[in-house]
């Protein structure tokens, strides 16, 4: 009976070795992160960077490894969804302006809406694109892809290459748009909206391709749109635009549980600090752009209410399109805007 006993013991023991021995040897998590911003630029500064520091610290990633691919190092803007649903990239930057096709609900913070802040557009869109919101549920998991950090941009300006001093002098114009919102911006406003993804602005910008951007204050210095630049709007809103940071659901279910917890509780925090600093920094954005010769214009009363009756407009053409397309436009854009209040 001793001679049993002790086997079993032995044989016990030997169980846990061999079940303990791949925990001991555990491969380290590699995460491959991708996105087009230049290298100084904020955005990857207020969100990325903060993300792997905090990764660093959780004595669950100890090991973790980080390769960042920024400057579209690893693929075009444009394609950077289709990069992480295939596992070629772990977590990247996704703008639904550039994918509208795949994620048309998601441009709805992009529409010329009422707020001035990016706090405010932020927050209203992160309570319905992060897990378990309307447009979670409605596009991003049919997308197979899961939100981990956003940023709604401040509204963007009307800057173009020449002067200009009423919208009069804007029709015609062909204004760098990205995506569908500011698509309609613009053909309301009757200049002529040209869709292309921010990298490649300066050099249409230079060539005379285009006569000018939408862009908020904050990313004419990155891009070194302003030295190009003669007149700026200010105290507008002709839209703004979505900064999405995603990771492939299957790759988020292969995560150990404690980083999967860590990831979702930084979300909120680093979508906060991030939009503040934003609003922070749009003063100093401001002065740049004066000090480097841009005409900052407000316009006349008469053309305010062109904008304000044409804003106006472009929310309910893109719901309405939407729900023609079998897609909940109007339920997505009256639920962000009840996000605004």
């Amino acid at each position: 009976m001793t001679r049993i006993v002790n086997r079993a013991i032995q044989t016990l023991a030997l169980v846990s070795v061999c079940t303990a021995g791949p925990a001991l040897a555990q491969t380290p998590i590699k995460l491959k992160i991708a996105d087009s911003f230049p290298v100084g630029h904020y955005l990857p500064k207020y969100i990325i960077y903060p993300m792997m520091e905090r990764l660093k610290e959780n004595p669950a990633a100890k090991g973790i490894e980080f390769e960042y691919y920024p400057a579209e190092q690893l693929g075009k803007a444009k394609d950077f969804l289709a990069l992480t649903q295939s596992g070629l990239v772990d977590i990247a930057y996704v703008a639904p302006g550039f994918v509208s096709d795949k994620m048309p609900l998601s441009v709805v913070a992009e529409l010329p809406l009422d707020f001035t802040g990016s706090c405010q557009g932020t927050l209203a869109y992160w309570n319905l694109a992060k897990p378990g919101g309307l447009i979670a549920k409605k596009e991003f998991e049919p997308n197979g892809v899961r939100l981990l950090f956003t940023i709604v941009l401040p509204p963007y300006q009307i800057v173009t290459r020449k002067p200009f001093a009423t919208l009069k002098d804007v029709e015609g114009m062909k204004i760098r748009a990205s995506g569908s919102a500011k698509e309609l911006v613009l053909k309301k406003i009757k200049a002529t909206p040209v869709l292309m993804p921010t990298p490649d602005v300066y050099e249409s910008l230079s060539r005379g391709t285009i006569d000018g951007v939408l862009f908020p204050f904050n990313s004419l210095a990155p891009y070194n749109i302003h030295k190009l630049s003669k007149t700026s709007t200010v105290g507008e809103n002709f839209g703004t635009f979505i900064a999405n940071y995603v990771i492939s659901e299957k790759r988020w279910q292969t995560l150990p549980p404690a980083i999967q917890a860590q990831l979702s509780a930084m979300g909120d925090d680093i979508v906060r600090s991030a939009c503040a600093q934003v609003e922070k920094d749009e003063a100093g954005d401001i002065e740049k752009v004066k000090q480097a010769g841009v005409n900052l214009i407000t316009l006349s009363t008469a053309d305010k209410a062109v904008v304000a009756n044409a804003m106006s407009e472009v929310a309910k053409e893109w719901a309405e399109g939407l729900d023609k397309r079998g897609r909940p436009g109007t339920e997505v854009l009256n639920a962000f805007k009840a996000g605004l209040k």
